[in-house]
């Protein structure tokens, strides 16, 4: 079931009525791509308890019963940070955006930040992008990055991966590549989540909007084309060889890589290590943000089908939904520029469990969305955070963590309220 919202109350609000959210969301939307003053929010009953019905298997499902966190701020002074990630003795790598990787040790910020990295284009959305550990590590000691290489006329996203001990990068090596570059600094995706069979997920922009173009068409409609890697998630093995169980292996109207497609722009990317279920955040155009319940082989839409609005004005499609396309979860209408996506399943905050935490850059919170097993979306609500939300992330210590993009970026950790 697609649900179109215009604001960002729980549903504890909305007189414990799905029904209703479907019907709200029709003003004119804002734009995705920049940042916004974040909407108005309200706190919910938190006594209310709302029951649900999974519209499948008609059983109920419980509203997870409230739970109140406040942000804590755990350091400053990162610049325009964008992705996180723990090595197995709890020490914190974090990239910022212009090409530098910082490591965080008991809470505290190396002054200087880890050599070793390659040259790199850092312009627009483009820079040092997301970072992944190896599952393995202790093992192999490698450590993933996402990126942007070439010129701003000429530019395309890679995934390096280099050997970490500790304090440097070494023997770097470009695992995978999109294999054409594009004009312009934008939608370069470069979200990455590790599968169960230890395949890497990568999500790849759709190359930009209007008037940029490719091929002597738009972009954007690389999206639908298999034999493109862009607008794509693509799988790979961590030596950045190709799956031979990818879904369009053997057609030889498509490219190898390619897992799902019909993607604008992907900032929000995890794998629920229980359900093994793989959840994205889409950057829309002029409104229709989404999220979506991924899984291989499918279409999802763009931008044939989109709930989106160009941002000079006018309709992108006239289609929202389409028989071989799949709709969206949610659909934001205005924007939240979603970017960074979490499935919790720590320990700390018992009822949060399997519940995603969306971030937003426009509206400048996390929104937690608690979804059945049939992925319809029964609940959420936002945290509101105050800055540019750009990756959400479960630390070692179970709790909930969220990086800042801003000139003078956060590390913030949402503590529970004692009591």
């Amino acid at each position: 079931m697609t649900m179109f919202l215009k604001s960002i109350p729980s549903l504890r609000q909305c007189a414990a009525s799905l029904a209703l959210l479907t019907l709200m969301g029709c003003s004119t939307p804002n734009f995705s791509a920049e940042p916004d003053d974040p909407p108005a929010t309200e706190q919910g009953d938190p006594q209310a308890e709302v029951i649900e019905t999974d519209e499948e298997t008609d059983e109920a499902v419980a509203i997870a019963d409230p739970v109140s966190v406040q942000p804590v701020t755990v350091m400053e002074n990162l610049e325009h940070p964008w992705g996180m990630a723990w090595l197995p003795d709890g020490t914190l790598l974090v990239t910022e955006r212009p090409g530098r990787l910082r490591i965080v040790r008991d809470g505290d910020l190396d002054p200087n930040p880890v050599p070793g990295l390659p040259d790199l284009l850092s312009v627009g959305q483009g820079g040092l992008l997301d970072i992944a550990v190896h599952p393995q590590f202790d093992e192999n000691r490698w450590v993933y990055f996402t990126y942007s290489d070439g010129t701003r006329d000429a530019n395309q996203t890679l995934v390096g991966r280099a050997e970490f001990d500790g304090t440097t990068l070494q023997n770097w090596t470009v695992v995978f590549e999109v294999g054409r570059t594009k004009p312009d600094t934008q939608h370069f995706g470069a979200r990455m989540a590790w599968l169960p069979d230890t395949t890497l997920l990568v999500s790849i922009g759709d190359g930009g909007n209007p008037p940029v173009r490719l091929d002597g068409e738009l972009i954007r409609d690389q999206a639908q084309d298999l034999s493109s890697r862009l607008g794509k998630i693509v799988r790979i093995r961590d030596d950045g060889s190709i799956p031979a169980d990818n879904p369009f292996v053997g057609d030889s109207n498509a490219d190898d890589a390619v897992w799902s497609y019909g993607h604008r722009n992907i900032q929000g990317l995890d794998v629920d290590p229980v359900t093994e279920q793989v959840w994205a955040t889409e950057h829309g155009a002029r409104g229709g943000d989404e999220l979506n319940w991924v899984r291989a082989g499918e279409n999802y839409g763009w931008p044939v089908v989109t709930h989106s609005m160009e941002y000079a004005g006018g309709e992108i499609s006239t289609e929202r939904s389409r028989p071989g396309m799949v709709d969206p979860s949610l659909v934001w209408t205005p924007a939240k520029a979603p970017s960074g996506l979490l499935i919790y399943r720590g320990d700390r905050i018992p009822q949060w469990q399997g519940h995603l935490f969306a971030g937003g850059l426009q509206s400048q919170e996390v929104l937690r969305i608690q979804v059945d097993s049939a992925g319809n979306v029964v609940d959420q609500e936002a945290i509101a955070i105050g800055q540019r939300v750009r990756d959400v992330r479960q630390g070692p210590d179970g709790l909930i963590y969220v990086l800042t993009d801003e000139s003078n970026g956060r590390l913030l950790r949402l503590e529970p309220d004692a009591g």
